[in-house]
């Protein structure tokens, strides 16, 4: 295995931060290009004078001159803006890209790497809940591979692995249920920011674990995998697996199905993606059966935690109405994490803003861009941000 170009994009966050120290544990088989990050300057200046790439990107303009400055001293090429990071990602200086931006940013990035005919490693479901449609098919025009980062679409994509002539019954989404499972509205209407980011099994982002809490990641995690695996929005299930072992499952048409099991770490899922076709030993812990005695499931409370209700209808409406879901979403978890609104009211802006801006049944790349800026809009008046 020649050793493989990486690029990083959102390098400081968590699946990026978590990807360097794959990186940095084989690094026969990787090398970190590229590096960029939006506002975390300190640590991108950290892991460029560490890692070398041959170029780092800061989206915040503001921190051009700091990031310029501190590695005047290296060969690294610096650039700055949202213009910047889609001409690095056209460049030629990198084999894949890690797109591990957060949120609705990271769609235009993929889709400029994918037309230069870069594969991608992607770790960004909005990319796909946002513009699936146009994303999967420019990767079929260029022929380069999209290969899922999320540990429930790396499962079920680990699952399909020589199984190219049998047609899939349905895919079967697994969920932790989050810090809330089993409770009520009553509880959840007082639950405040750091009670929602403790989530019982996996270290994430605060966006990411915000998602989980409320289960719209287990809903845009639907909408991801329709476009990922060519599916229906029927064939597309989710169970409540309180231990997280069992990452995710395809179920085929003679009726068996195949599951991904394995401890709860991201490193696993991300460097599956990095070093595919081929899997890389590793010194991580073991699944212990002793330990996980018992593995159950359960059926997903759509009463209380109503946001996979409404990413489900998303789902089943199409068009343009997955983007609306996601700007909304993206507002809400804002503000919730800023002590704006309530763990409850963000269903409620998501609702609203899904009743109120116009469908639209097939939508063109620039009417999802516009739909999506409607409904931050909307969103965003009705917290009053």
């Amino acid at each position: 295995m020649s050793q493989k170009r990486i690029a990083i994009f959102g390098s400081t966050g968590s699946i990026g931060t978590q990807a360097l120290e794959v990186i940095e544990a084989n690094t026969d088989k990787f090398s970190a290009e590229v590096l960029t990050a939006q506002t975390n300057e300190e640590l991108l200046i950290q892991q460029a004078l560490k890692f070398k790439p041959n170029v780092v990107v800061i989206g915040d303009e503001k921190k051009y001159t700091k990031v310029k400055e501190a590695l005047s001293r290296t060969d690294i090429k610096v650039f700055a803006g949202e213009n910047a990071l889609l001409q690095v990602a056209a460049m030629d200086c990198y084999d894949l890209m890690l797109a591990a931006i957060v949120g609705y940013a990271g769609l235009k990035p993929t889709l400029e790497a994918l037309d230069n005919g870069k594969a991608v490693a992607l770790a960004n479901k909005e990319t796909l809940v946002v513009a699936g449609d146009i994303v999967m098919k420019k990767a079929l025009e260029k022929r380069v591979p999209v290969i899922p980062v999320d540990s429930e679409h790396s499962a079920i994509f680990q699952c399909l692995v020589g199984e190219t002539r049998n047609r899939i019954e349905k895919v079967i989404l697994t969920a932790s249920g989050g810090p809330f499972r089993g409770k009520k509205p009553n509880f959840l209407v007082n639950v405040k920011r750091d009670h929602a980011l403790q989530h019982p099994n996996w270290t994430m982002g605060a966006k990411i674990t915000i998602d989980s809490a409320t289960l719209m990641n287990k809903g845009l995690e639907m909408i991801e995998a329709k476009w990922l695996f060519n599916l229906k929005p029927e064939q597309i299930q989710v169970v409540i697996h309180p231990q997280s072992i069992i990452h995710s499952m395809v179920q085929f048409e003679d009726g068996s199905i195949k599951a991904q099991m394995g401890l709860p770490d991201m490193k696993l899922p991300i460097q599956y993606s990095l070093g595919f076709p081929n899997r890389i030993p590793t010194n991580s812990p073991r699944l212990n059966f002793k330990t996980y005695s018992t593995l159950t499931f359960e059926e997903p409370d759509l009463k209380t935690f109503r946001n996979l209700g409404l990413a489900m209808e998303a789902l089943n409406k199409g068009g343009n109405m997955p983007s609306i879901l996601n700007a909304a979403n993206e507002i809400a978890v804002y503000a919730f994490l800023r002590n704006r609104i309530g763990f409850l009211d963000m269903t409620e802006v998501v609702e609203q803003t899904m009743t109120k801006i116009t469908y639209i049944e097939s939508p063109t790349l620039e009417e999802y861009f516009e739909s999506d800026g409607e409904a931050r809009s909307f969103a965003a008046s009705l917290i009053q941000l």
